[in-house]
């Protein structure tokens, strides 16, 4: 079943990871891919990976927290592949530490790019998403396209967590972000969902131990949890296990998709069932 045939899907932070399942899973279903993640390297061989299969991908590479970014990755995927179908928010990284010791520094650099980034890529979807949908209702003749943005949040956005006050204050905004867009663009059309995962194997769930960084500007920021706290979540859902990239990615396409084509505003918790 290719449930993106003839559509073309943005997705960032896809050079690894989540990000990396996702752009992969989108093309075995028929879309041209453009993927986006700051590392030029790991983007390209994910491009390669789909290509190999015989998807169609194309590569910008780039920060989304950079001013304009937003604007020039989607313009350049419309001017590569004629259009825009679906908006991936995916990019992000961990910056933990507890409250009461944390740095200005660590809040807003996470707020940044896990809040401002895909707020400034929402907005310059716009004239991609919104402005064609807005032109089809008034012409009446029904929406001829699949247009959806989907976010990525967490279970520690909907729960908290410990050590990580910035990025839960962060992916819960997502949330709210996501429920404001639905509403505000749901009647031209537009889909907005996201997806908070629990434990996903990852290098920002790996052990601090494995020397996993996230490159901020001149900053090399670990990545990963400790061994106790890592042991513990891997078996802390009904299924006992960690979830995987191509499992996360799953739930992405799954809410992008025409499967999901009556939903919207919706946050799909992708955890193994941990929480309920």
């Amino acid at each position: 079943m290719s449930l993106f045939e003839n559509q073309v899907v943005v997705v960032t932070g896809a050079g690894r990871g989540i990000g990396a399942a996702t752009a992969q899973l989108f093309a075995a279903h028929g879309a041209s891919v453009v993927v986006n993640d700051l590392d030029a390297e790991p983007a390209q061989e994910t491009a390669d990976a789909i290509r190999e299969a015989g998807g169609e991908a194309h590569v910008v590479a780039g920060s989304v927290t950079e001013d304009g970014f937003a604007e020039a990755l989607l313009q350049e995927a419309v001017e590569t592949y004629g259009k825009l179908n679906v908006l991936v928010n995916n990019a992000g990284f961990t910056w933990d530490g507890m409250l009461h010791t944390m740095t200005d520094d660590q809040w807003r650099t996470v707020m940044e790019i896990h809040t401002f980034a895909p707020f400034r890529l929402i907005r310059a979807a716009a004239k991609h998403l919104r402005e064609p949908g807005k032109q089809e209702l008034a012409a009446g003749g029904g929406f001829s396209q699949n247009r959806v943005i989907v976010n990525v949040s967490s279970t520690s956005g909907l729960h908290g967590n410990v050590g990580q006050a910035n990025y839960a204050t962060a992916k819960m905004g997502v949330v709210g972000l996501t429920k404001t867009v639905a509403k505000e663009w749901g009647r031209f059309g537009v889909r907005c969902n996201a997806v908070a995962f629990g434990y996903i194997d990852t290098r920002m769930t790996r052990s601090k131990d494995d020397g996993e960084t996230a490159t901020v500007g001149d900053r090399q920021i670990a990545q990963g949890i400790p061994d106790a706290i890592r042991e513990q979540a891997m078996t802390a859902n009904p299924l006992g296990r960690p979830g995987t990239a191509d499992e996360a990615a799953g739930g992405v396409v799954l809410m992008a998709s025409p499967l999901a084509g009556y939903v919207t505003g919706h946050t799909l918790e992708v955890t193994g069932g941990a929480g309920i």
